[in-house]
């Protein structure tokens, strides 16, 4: 079996704001428009897709919810993502260097409250 890519599908309350977050502030491109309630974002490895559902699913985000994490280059280009995006949605955390991983990485907040990562994985 060979697999041509993925798509995670994540429940929205807001498919507008959710739009404008991520391709009007992330610039993520738009691989496909379902319907009006449905879009589906290339993150360049694989896909995020946002819905609203009819039967009122809730987002799986806060705490204990979903993390969506994008990886850079490098910790330049986490540090220049994160000078062009800090004041143009919420940050959970500023950069730093994980105490645990050997990951460097910055927080943003979607619009429902998704945790989004961008982070530089050491190796």
């Amino acid at each position: 079996m060979k697999i041509e890519s993925s798509v995670v599908f994540l429940p929205c309350t807001d498919i507008g704001q959710t739009y404008h977050f991520y391709h009007e502030i992330l610039k993520l491109p738009v691989f496909q428009k379902q319907s009006d309630n449905l879009y589906i974002f290339d993150t360049g490895y694989g896909y995020w897709g946002f819905c609203r559902y009819s039967d009122g699913r809730q987002p799986l985000s806060g705490p204990g919810g979903v993390c969506l994490s994008l990886n850079l280059e490098s910790n330049e280009k986490v540090l220049q993502a994160y000078e062009i995006l800090k004041d143009r949605c919420t940050v959970y955390k500023a950069p730093q260097k994980h105490p645990d991983f050997p990951v460097f990485s910055f927080f943003l907040l979607d619009p429902d409250g998704y945790l989004v990562e961008f982070q530089k994985i050491a190796g």
